[in-house]
């Protein structure tokens, strides 16, 4: 089966799905989850430059169509640093 393949939207690189955080706009509430539910997702890298340019040019608002949390960028960096910290 072909992995399938999405684009991060903070530095365009296309990759494996599966590698990508996936950032989600649920259907029809309108709530920001990450890597769960239906409705219009955005995909980005997990690393600290793709998270940081994703949040000052509001990249993730934009790809989402609406205003994105602080508690969301907030678990996006908890979860950087808990996953470098697990390689190292």
């Amino acid at each position: 089966m072909k992995p399938n393949y999405r684009r991060c939207l903070s530095c365009h690189k296309i990759l494996p799905k599966d590698s990508l955080w996936r950032i989600v706009r649920v259907y029809p509430s309108g709530e920001v989850k990450l890597d769960q539910g239906m409705g219009r997702s955005a995909y980005i890298c997990p690393n600290s430059s793709c998270l940081k340019t994703a949040r000052q040019k509001n990249r993730l608002g934009r790809s989402l169509k609406t205003m994105v949390p602080d508690q969301i960028y907030q678990y996006l960096w908890e979860r950087l640093k808990a996953t470098s910290e697990n390689f190292n």
